[in-house]
């Protein structure tokens, strides 16, 4: 097994539920480093949450954010695709007029929320550590590459195929990234494609490449690598986009797969 590339999904795959890192993961990742194999973190998360979470490892790794609309590597943005500003304002508009959701522009710098939805502070700020809250979300002009929206009921499958999906799938990829969350990036946009933009820059291919995920917007990125795994909490429906299978998040089947490895 040749490996030179490392990607993990964040949330219910390398971390546990309760957003820890696997034991003994920074000396891991520093040592598959100095073997010549990168990690890069392929999250949902925006940019900036990434940095946050592993100050240790800034140059040893790579970030790819927002499900592959912004990817970075010791400080030199890789490649960003950002959503025209009449696009994002039309999501708002939709998603203020349909029950149950929670629109959030993802900036490059924060993400910005209406000052109404504040309660939900504490959940939002797991995933977006700097948030700015605002009176209407319509009258924000930053630069963004996603749009999310925020289901508190939890219903964020339901509402990508009765609502979302119908709506704007065909002008952009639209992807399910947990039981609450629905994301819009531009047409093409999702971790598979940041695969292959990796191996373009790094000079190799998907068949030196490992990846583990766990739902829908890890989907592209399991089909593009040779060696995917799926985790062993993943939903069965997810069985046909993977050629492995790993132990779960809780018994950190990601640190498992890599030590195999190394």
């Amino acid at each position: 097994m040749t490996v030179k590339l490392i990607a993990s999904d964040m949330d219910h795959t390398l971390l546990t539920e309760n957003g820890q890192l696997p034991p003994n993961f920074v000396p891991t990742i520093r040592q598959l480093y100095r073997r010549g194999i990168l990690f890069a973190a392929a999250s949902g998360r925006p940019m900036y949450t990434l940095r946050q979470m592993f100050p240790e490892l800034a140059n040893m790794m790579i970030y790819v954010s927002d499900n592959g609309a912004t990817i970075a590597y010791q400080g030199q943005t890789l490649f960003k695709s950002l959503l025209p500003l009449v696009d994002y304002q039309r999501m708002i508009e939709f998603v203020n007029q349909i029950p149950g959701g929670i629109g959030v522009i993802c900036g490059m710098d924060a993400a910005y929320v209406e000052t109404q939805y504040q309660n939900y502070d504490a959940i939002l700020r797991q995933f977006y550590t700097n948030i700015k809250y605002v009176p209407d979300l319509t009258q924000v002009r930053v630069e963004a590459n996603k749009f999310t929206i925020y289901f508190p009921g939890k219903d964020s499958q339901k509402q990508y195929d009765a609502i979302f999906a119908p709506q704007f799938a065909a002008d952009f990829s639209v992807t399910v990234a947990g039981v609450e969350w629905i994301d819009i990036m531009n047409q093409g946009i999702n971790k598979g494609h940041a695969m292959n933009l990796l191996a373009d820059h790094l000079h190799i291919t998907p068949a030196a490449m490992m990846a583990f995920g766990d739902t829908y917007n890890d989907k592209e990125m399991l089909q593009t690598v040779k060696y995917s795994y799926l985790m062993g909490n993943a939903s069965d429906e997810m069985a046909e986009y993977a050629n492995y299978r790993a132990d779960t998040n809780e018994n950190y089947g990601v640190l498992k797969e890599i030590q195999k490895l190394l």
